[in-house]
């Protein structure tokens, strides 16, 4: 068994549907994975719930508020310094109106456009599974 000694991450993610489109959005160039795409959310701070965490990135990086509902996937992934818990839920938006606040840009896709953007690697496993697209799993 083997047990990594890097330091872990909670991340949430929220998966946001609409009229048969998900929104998804691109990390801003000067960020870890630069310009790569992915489902909005962020880190869980110290003390706060998952479900807290998405509320406040959400309105953070988005401008608008959201209804958390329940955990649909679990993903992780280890990077180089670090070890990457994702969590997404499904949400969604509850009022404001979307700007890109603290993102570089956000798009509304169909789940048959996922393949023409290039998600972030936990991101990437993520849809993959909420999408049914592993045939492979062991």
């Amino acid at each position: 068994m083997t047990v990594s000694l890097l330091p872990r991450i909670r991340v949430v993610a929220a998966v946001i549907g609409h009229d048969g489109k998900y929104l998804i959005t691109q990390r801003r160039p000067n960020a870890v994975l630069p310009l790569l795409w992915e489902f909005p959310g962020g880190r869980v701070e110290d003390g706060e719930t998952d479900a807290a965490a998405l509320e406040r990135e959400i309105l953070h990086r988005l401008g608008v508020s959201v209804d958390v509902s329940e955990c649909i996937g679990f993903e992780s992934h280890t990077y180089e310094a670090y070890l990457l818990e994702l969590y997404t839920y499904d949400c969604r938006i509850r009022e404001g109106t979307l700007e890109p606040r603290a993102v570089h840009a956000f798009e509304w896709v169909r789940s048959d456009e996922f393949d023409s953007y290039e998600f972030t690697p936990a991101d990437e496993a993520s849809v993959a599974k909420l999408l049914g697209l592993r045939h492979n799993d062991p």
